[in-house]
Parts: structure tokens; C-alpha cells; sequence
């Protein structure tokens, strides 16, 4: 019993910081498609990810061969080979990932202290956001992965490795595809949950209307691409932290300009297909 309180405690100590993302995540999600969506999603995104990292190492696919280091395997969880917090991960990196690109894409209302993106049913579960989304997490992981794999410079340890170095820092390019292929499949689950729970009209428990509710997801996004960057920085891996900062400088920068563009320019018919799909939505609340 104490041996599995002592690594209970280990997996939350040992990676705070992977936790500390999982409850902004719990925040963003419950908040924007509420808590029983949210389970769901949690439990299917965690199953997801786990299988695709059980696969590779005992098969080589999705991301190509890889192999995990038993360092911690007495002071975290670990399950059939895999350490718990990392296939965790992956589910707040795709949901953040996914409202990310559901910014980009929706209309949105721009106001004083609020900023609400017109999302609809449709948008939701569009290929457009599929796309984009998985996309996002993709690029996220081109930041996370070199720099993980120096995980012996940092609080990280050393966990993992490559069969075979890759040429991207040391990253095979097989474990890119990998990345994209289970994120979109993560992030198709994520827009059928939604889809199949949604109730149309009727507002999930836990949907909250907080100013700003809107940017949850994106500062989340965010808030781990600049952690990864400042621990790239802090190591000296200067030409990584430059590399990652230079990929990202256009999707960024198009990303802003589109969501500035769209801000406050949408039809009635956008805004009237919103509030029948979202009548809840604090754009309604505004005009009540």
C-alpha cells in the first residue's frame, strides 16, 4: 500500500509542471463543452494516445522505433511500458490544439473586457478545424520532442530514445507523421464526442460564460510552446530554441492577422446560426 501511495505522489511530484497544464486544461474544456464531454473526451484522447505509444515501441508505428528508459519506473506510474504522464499529455495538447483552431476559423465578437467566437455545430465538427487542429499539435511536438529528448538537462530526465538519431536534433521524421496521424485522431474523437453529447439548445453542466473564455485553449497552447522554448534557451541549445521560434513566426503571425480581420465582421446569418446552436452563448446574455 505504501508502494503505491509513494508512486501515486511521484507522478504528480516528479512532473508538476505536466499536471499544472492538465488542470488549465480541465478549466478550458469543462468550461467551453462542459464536464461530461470533457470526461469522455479525457478518457478516449488518454486510450488514444497510449495505444499509438504502445504500438511504436513494440512495433514501430505510428512514430517510428523508440524505446522508454525504466529510470522512474519505482518512483511514477508507468503502464505496460509507458509513463503515465506522458500519454496525458497529449490530451491537453490536442484539445488546446483544437480551440486553437477554432479561433482561427469561427467569426469572431469582439467587445469591451469580452471576446466570443461564433462558433457553430458545423465549424465544430469541420474538416477545416480537423485539419488545422491536428496540425497545430503537430507543430507543437516539432518544439516539444528535441528538447524532451535532452530530457537528462533538465528536471525531464532521461526517458526515451530513438533506435536510429533522426535528422531533426536527433528526431526521425517518422515520429513528425506519427504526431499528425494521432492527432487527428485524437481531435476527430474530440469533435465526435461534441457532437453525439451535444444537446442542442440545452447547456452542458460546467459551460461557463468567463470573460475571455474564448482565449482559454490558445493561452494554454501557448503557455506550452513558450515553456518548451524557454527550457531550449535555458539548456544553451540556442540553434533549437531559434529553429522553433523561426517555425512558428508564420503560422503565429497568420494566425493573428486572420483572427484581427475577422473580429467583429461577421454576417447575421453567422451570428444567427451561433445563438441557435448556442443559445446559452454570453452573446445572447448580452442581448437579454
Amino acid at each position: 500500500m505504501a508502494d503505491v501511495l509513494s508512486i501515486a505522489v511521484g507522478t504528480v511530484t516528479m512532473r508538476p509542471y505536466v499536471f499544472a497544464f492538465f488542470a488549465a486544461y480541465l478549466v478550458a474544456a469543462v468550461t467551453h463543452i462542459g464536464w461530461r464531454k470533457t470526461l469522455y473526451f479525457t478518457f478516449a484522447g488518454y486510450l488514444l494516445s497510449f495505444l499509438s505509444e504502445f504500438s511504436s515501441i513494440n512495433t514501430g508505428f505510428p512514430y517510428g522505433w523508440y524505446y522508454y528508459i525504466e529510470a522512474t519506473k519505482n518512483r511514477e506510474l508507468w503502464i505496460a511500458g509507458v509513463p503515465f504522464f506522458d500519454s496525458l499529455s497529449y490530451v491537453f495538447l490536442a484539445y488546446c490544439s483544437y480551440s486553437t483552431a477554432l479561433l482561427v476559423v469561427s467569426p469572431v465578437k469582439a467587445r469591451c473586457w469580452d471576446f466570443v467566437t461564433l462558433e457553430t455545430r458545423s465549424i465544430r465538427k469541420s474538416f477545416s478545424v480537423l485539419l488545422l487542429g491536428s496540425l497545430f499539435q503537430a507543430f507543437l511536438d516539432i518544439i516539444i520532442d528535441p528538447v524532451a529528448l535532452q530530457g537528462h538537462r533538465w528536471f525531464l530526465g532521461r526517458i526515451y530514445g530513438y533506435r536510429e538519431a533522426g535528422y531533426h536534433f536527433g528526431v526521425p521524421f517518422s515520429n513528425y507523421a506519427g504526431w499528425w496521424l494521432v492527432s487527428a485522431v485524437m481531435i476527430f474523437a474530440l469533435q465526435r464526442i461534441d457532437f453525439r453529447l451535444d444537446k442542442r439548445g440545452e447547456k452542458p453542466a460546467g459551460v461557463r460564460s468567463f470573460p475571455f473564455r474564448a482565449l482559454f485553449g490558445p493561452l494554454l497552447y501557448l503557455s506550452v510552446l513558450i515553456f518548451n522554448l524557454a527550457v531550449t534557451l535555458i539548456i544553451g541549445e540556442n540553434l533549437m530554441a531559434m529553429t522553433g521560434i523561426f517555425i512558428f513566426t508564420l503560422p503565429v503571425a497568420i494566425s493573428v492577422v486572420l483572427i484581427i480581420r475577422r473580429a467583429n465582421h461577421y454576417s447575421r446569418e453567422e451570428l444567427a446560426e451561433h445563438l441557435r446552436d448556442y443559445p446559452y452563448s454570453p452573446v445572447a446574455m448580452k442581448k437579454g
